[in-house]
């Protein structure tokens, strides 16, 4: 299913303007000319983090009305605006669709919110391009999460674009390994008592877990915590 007619369009492009922001209101194919509505860096709509909004605000304000008259200039001004254009991506996550203007090759690409790659058309990644529903769950000899589409896979799988933190990959990976291990321990011991305590535990781990995996990817997936197969 495409979602391009309920998605907001956002374009960022240094102008000399103190925000480099511009939302698009009517069409779908339109290029970096048609999006001429300012949108403030601070605007409570995008709520980006304060840094961010900062350093739009700085590499905005300095661009040389004229452009850059050093190519090495430009090259710097133009990776410095695809690093905030990739940041304000991952924020916004999948509710928005963002392009970054390229200066130095005139040319407005799409910058995915997953793995901020850029591509030169929207359905580059397929729809949706990266999971959106993640689930996690503690099942024996398999991955901790779960999404529709990519099956059970690993917290730090590329193709998924999770972007955790490796101390929460670490712990996804620790708590997967220690369900194995207490299935086989109960296969070996047969002991109901012992593996019930076992699990209570392993459950409230998980809960925690999927918590701090709902913290850190933000509005833009849900997360829901599956418990113990």
């Amino acid at each position: 299913m495409n979602h391009d007619d309920e998605r907001r369009h956002l374009l960022v492009r240094a102008q000399g303007d103190r925000s480099p922001l511009y939302e698009l209101y009517a069409g779908l194919s339109a290029d970096g000319g048609d999006f001429t509505s300012s949108v403030p860096a601070d605007d409570p709509d995008v709520d980006l983090a304060d840094d961010v909004a900062r350093g739009l605000v700085s590499w905005s304000t300095a661009r040389p009305p004229g452009g850059f008259a050093s190519r090495p200039q430009l090259r710097q001004h133009v990776e410095q605006g695809l690093t905030l254009a990739q940041a304000v991506a991952k924020h916004l996550g999948p509710a928005w669709v963002v392009r970054y203007w390229d200066e130095q090759h005139q040319a407005a690409q799409f910058v995915c919110w997953g793995c901020q790659r850029l591509d030169r058309t929207l359905d580059a990644h397929g729809d949706p391009p990266h999971p959106l529903r993640i689930v996690v769950v503690g099942e024996y000899k398999w991955f901790p999460l779960r999404a529709e589409g990519f099956g059970d896979f690993a917290p730090d799988d590329p193709a998924a674009a999770l972007g955790l933190s490796d101390e929460l990959i670490g712990d996804l990976y620790g708590w997967s390994a220690d369900f194995d291990a207490n299935m086989e321990l109960y296969l070996k011991e047969r002991d109901e008592d012992r593996d019930d305590a076992r699990r209570r535990e392993l459950a409230r781990r998980g809960e925690e877990l999927a918590e701090r995996v709902a913290r850190e990817l933000g509005p833009g997936r849900t997360v829901t915590y599956a418990g113990l197969a």
